[in-house]
């Protein structure tokens, strides 16, 4: 990094990025919206190029801007990594881990390894992003998140991240108590049922879109959820039927309202790995955590 590039402009112009405009950077940083605005035109003086586009709603980034961006905040996440690091090994304890779970570990695996970890390090903050791979790659690769834990697609491999496989997962088809197609056996007894998904971007979701593919079936996917607790929810109180987690299914409160079908048709099970860049070592406490997932997953 440039000498004359100085550390609280690099901030500044992260966070207006990321708000997309200087008063919501100004609210979430604390600084001055003077203050920001002077610590970007010192920026863009040293560059020699414009990183912003102003408009009425607020800021853009230009194309150069857009691939500083990327740049700016890695060296950031690096940055804060490397702190936290030296005050770890210190024994002072704090900093911060973040990570990312896919929404059947949210329910299962997560609170236990959360709550082990807090127990033994109780001033260390954790945030947690819940998903598919497919919504945390940016922050993966941004150094936003340490890891996550997820499923991914091998065909569509993210060459800057390496995968550790963790555990494997049965999935089946999911519907409520009482379904009019309860006792159903086959996939093609469903195909005319209305089904919920989550998207199909995601990794073990779009196996499956293949594996009907090569079936010649076409589900009838007329609500797409993105989030794990929306397509849950309205398995349990509706006639959709969806794709689950087994440990969702023999969940004490989750899986009360929902019946696995017994198919003759088995599905592929799902592979879970421990993701993260390859570029970056983890704290002492990114990687313990990273560690319990990794006992809790066995």
């Amino acid at each position: 990094m440039s000498a004359n590039l100085k550390l609280h402009q690099l901030r500044a112009f992260t966070d207006v990025a990321r708000q997309g405009s200087i008063r919501a950077a100004s609210r979430l940083s604390g600084l001055s919206q003077p203050a920001l605005t002077k610590a970007i035109q010192e920026l863009e003086r040293e560059l020699g190029a414009k990183l912003f586009i102003r408009r009425q709603q607020g800021v853009v980034l230009t194309d150069i801007g857009d691939n500083f961006f990327r740049h700016a905040s890695l060296v950031l996440a690096e940055l804060r990594v490397a702190e936290e690091d030296i005050q770890q090994r210190l024994g002072l304890g704090g900093g911060q881990v973040n990570i990312g779970v896919g929404g059947s570990v949210a329910r299962t695996i997560m609170p236990q390894v959360i709550n082990q970890f807090h127990r033994e390090y109780p001033l260390v903050k954790v945030r947690i992003v819940e998903g598919q791979l497919v919504s945390m790659v940016h922050e993966l690769r941004q150094g936003a998140l340490d890891f996550t834990i997820n499923t991914y697609d091998q065909s569509h491999l993210d060459q800057e991240l390496m995968y550790e496989r963790v555990m494997e997962r049965e999935y089946k088809v999911v519907v409520r108590k009482g379904h009019p197609l309860e006792k159903a056996r086959s996939l093609a007894a469903l195909q005319q049922a209305d089904w919920t998904m989550p998207t199909p971007k995601g990794s073990y979701y779009r196996l499956l879109h293949d594996l009907f593919g090569e079936r010649g079936m076409a589900p009838k996917i007329v609500v797409t959820c993105e989030t794990f607790m929306a397509c849950t929810s309205l398995v349990a109180q509706s006639d959709f039927i969806s794709i689950l987690s087994v440990d969702v299914i023999d969940d004490p409160i989750l899986g009360r309202s929902l019946v696995a079908l017994t198919l003759d048709e088995p599905l592929p099970k799902a592979i879970f790995y421990l993701i993260q860049r390859k570029d970056t070592a983890l704290t002492p406490m990114s990687s313990y955590m990273a560690q319990l997932f990794r006992r809790y997953c066995h």
